[in-house]
This record gives C-alpha cells, sequence and structure tokens, in this order.
C-alpha cells in the first residue's frame, strides 16, 4: 500500500492570531486570493463563529465534507472555515468531542484533500500547545498575527522590530528618539502604527528619514508616549521641556504620586545603573537602545545580577539603553543625590500638605539643573 502524501502548502493555508483586524483582514485577502474562476459557486465557506460544542463538531463535520468533495462544476474549489471560535484553550477547545473531531480533520489535510481543492482556516484565538494546531503548521502555510502585549516588560523590543519593518514597506526610516517615541505613542499596535506610518508618509512627500519633531508633531501621543518623553527629557537634562511635559500629565488627571513611579523614578534608576555599568566596565554610549544589550550580554553573570529583570527571567535592556544614551550628561554623585531626592518627595507627598505639582517641580530642577558632564 502506498504511503499517503502531504498535500503541497500552496493547497492548504492558515491565518491565525490575537489581532482580531489583522486576522480578518489577512484572511479575507487570501481568500480573495484563493477563490478560483467560478467565483462564489466554486467557493464553501463554513462559519466557524460558533458558541456550543456541539455546533463546533457540527461546523467540522461540514468542513471535512467540502474538502473531500469535488467541485459542482468541476474546476478548482475554495473550502474556508472561517472566525473558528473553537481553538483556544477554553471550555469548547478542550471539549473530547471537538478535540475528536480536529483530529479527522487534520488526517484529511495530511492525506485525503483532492488536488484542485484549496482550503483556508483563520481564526482569532488559538491555543498553539494544541496537537490541533502543530499538525496544521506542518501541512498547511500559517500567517501568524498576534498583538503585542504592552503590559509585559520588555514589549518595546518587539514593538520596535514591527514598527521598522513596517516602515521600510513604506520607504521610511525611523532611528533613535524618533523610533522610541513613535513605538511608545503607537503602544505596538500593528493597525495603529499602519495608520500613522500612513500619516508619516502623506506628510513627508519624497523625503524618507523621520525626525523625532515629526514623530512629535503627526502621531497621536498616549499617556505612554507622554510619560516616556518626560523620561527622555530628564535624561537629556532639557529642564523647560521636563516641565512643561509635567503639567500636560498633570492637566490630563496624573497623579503626581504615579507620575513619580511611571516616569521619575524609573528614568533616575536607570540612568544610574547604567552610568555604573558603563563607568565600571568601559561599555560605549549606544546609538540604538537595543544595542546596549548587546553590550551587556558580554559581561559576566555577576556584573548583571542586580539588573531589573522581565518575567522570563533576562534582563530589560531596553530601558537601560535608552537611558545609557544620555548616561554621558549626568555623573554618579549627581544620580545616587536624584535618587534620594525622589524618596525625599515621596515622603512629602504622602505624608505632607505641601502643593504636589510644586513638590514635582522642585524634584526635577533638583535632578536636571546642576548641568556638567560625567
Amino acid at each position: 500500500m502506498a504511503a499517503t502524501k502531504t498535500p503541497p502548502k500552496t493547497q492548504i493555508h492558515a491565518v491565525v492570531g490575537s489581532d482580531d483586524g489583522e486576522v480578518k483582514a489577512a484572511a479575507r485577502a487570501l481568500a480573495t486570493k484563493l477563490t478560483p474562476e467560478g467565483g462564489d459557486m466554486a467557493c464553501d465557506i463554513v462559519d466557524g463563529a460558533v458558541q456550543y460544542v456541539d455546533d463546533a463538531v457540527a461546523k467540522i463535520h461540514s468542513t471535512i465534507e467540502a474538502l473531500l468533495t469535488f467541485p459542482f462544476f468541476g474546476g478548482e474549489k475554495l473550502v474556508w472555515l472561517k472566525s473558528c471560535s473553537f481553538l483556544a484553550d477554553d471550555q469548547m477547545g478542550r471539549s473530547e468531542s471537538v478535540i475528536e473531531a480536529l483530529q479527522r480533520l487534520t488526517e484529511t489535510l495530511s492525506g485525503g484533500v483532492p488536488e484542485t481543492t484549496r482550503f483556508l482556516l483563520s481564526a482569532v484565538g488559538v491555543d498553539k500547545r494544541r496537537t490541533f494546531y502543530k499538525t496544521l503548521s506542518k501541512v498547511a502555510k500559517v500567517q501568524v498575527f498576534d498583538k503585542l502585549d504592552a503590559s509585559k516588560s520588555g514589549w518595546e523590543e518587539s514593538a520596535a522590530e514591527l514598527v521598522g519593518e513596517l516602515a521600510r514597506e513604506r520607504g521610511l526610516r525611523l532611528a533613535g528618539a524618533a523610533s522610541d517615541l513613535f513605538v511608545l505613542s503607537t503602544g505596538g499596535d500593528r493597525r495603529t502604527i499602519v495608520n500613522e506610518l500612513e500619516k508619516l508618509e502623506l506628510y513627508l512627500g519624497g523625503r524618507h528619514d523621520v525626525t523625532e519633531e515629526d514623530v512629535r508633531l503627526l502621531v497621536s501621543q498616549s499617556a505612554e508616549s507622554v510619560v516616556f518623553e518626560i523620561g527622555n527629557a530628564i535624561a537629556a537634562r532639557d529642564l523647560p521641556r521636563a516641565l512643561d511635559l509635567l503639567d500636560q500629565l498633570l492637566f490630563q488627571g496624573e497623579t503626581p504620586v504615579g507620575i513619580m513611579y511611571a516616569a521619575i523614578i524609573p528614568t533616575v534608576r536607570s540612568l544610574l545603573l547604567a552610568k555604573d555599568l558603563m563607568t565600571r566596565h568601559r561599555l560605549s554610549r549606544p546609538g540604538q537602545a537595543f544595542q546596549f544589550g548587546k553590550q551587556l550580554e558580554r559581561l559576566p553573570a555577576e556584573a548583571i545580577d542586580h539588573l531589573p529583570r522581565k518575567k522570563d527571567g533576562t534582563v530589560n535592556t531596553y530601558s537601560l539603553g535608552l537611558a545609557a544614551i544620555y548616561a554621558d550628561r549626568y555623573r554618579v554623585p549627581e544620580l545616587r543625590a536624584a535618587l534620594a531626592a525622589c524618596l525625599e518627595t515621596n515622603i512629602q507627598l504622602v505624608t505632607s500638605s505641601m502643593d504636589a505639582e510644586v513638590a514635582l517641580s522642585q524634584l526635577l530642577v533638583k535632578i536636571i539643573a546642576p548641568g556638567g558632564k560625567g
């Protein structure tokens, strides 16, 4: 008996991920591309958006039947299992009935699809640990559109890579502070990134290099990006801008203690850590934040044991890299004094009746005003 051959990946396609908008858009575009000349008459679309286990099993069986049925008018055929809701790690996705039905589907895809049939699966919230997805990845051409989780430490590096990739597709170049500000302003959301890049492209005309001022002028700023900007102003020792941004954050309703813990203290701490590392180990000033991580990788483990970590245990090099760009503007004693001033101001904010805006303004002056290079 001859061995069953796996269909080529040009026949089987999947579009999955946590980014609902991108998954749907990419699936629609791919479905249009895969649709045979017969149009709708040559397509079997199975709506996989269901709420109950029995319905999920029925949709899977319908898909298998469609895959094994030759086109009514001959020629090619597209079977699209659309918007599957039963592939996630939830009660329906863990159902034995659903798992068994999916196993039959994988067996069909692995060897029983007619040569004239094309198959497309689209789904949001797929559990990639499951056997079905692992098998699908082997027999199908899979496109994954996942949202970046901006609540996780170190997300900025992945977002910067995505921004760079999408910008290059438009012939745009973002580097240094322009890239950092754009990343924080868009929060790693692909649709927002694309929209803001389109605005920049229209504004720049034939120019390809995007400046920090371009981003500040055109890209809608989130609270996170303003927090980043005040940290950037502290690092750059730009007191007028830091005070203006403080007023902006307070006007937007941010709490003084929140500004302390989200912007001022982390910036001072990162500056001190970066400056200390650069002084002790003769590290060079990076051109971009991510480059500092490559220098840290060359240091012995004991030299970086004290550094902040992400949830996966690796060093959060992005914030240190941002600080390292400006660390030469401070001396170590200044940064130690600045950290002590942060503690003093924090105590004032929670124990005294001193006006919060005055307290934070005075703190920024204490941190930034002395001047001088390290």
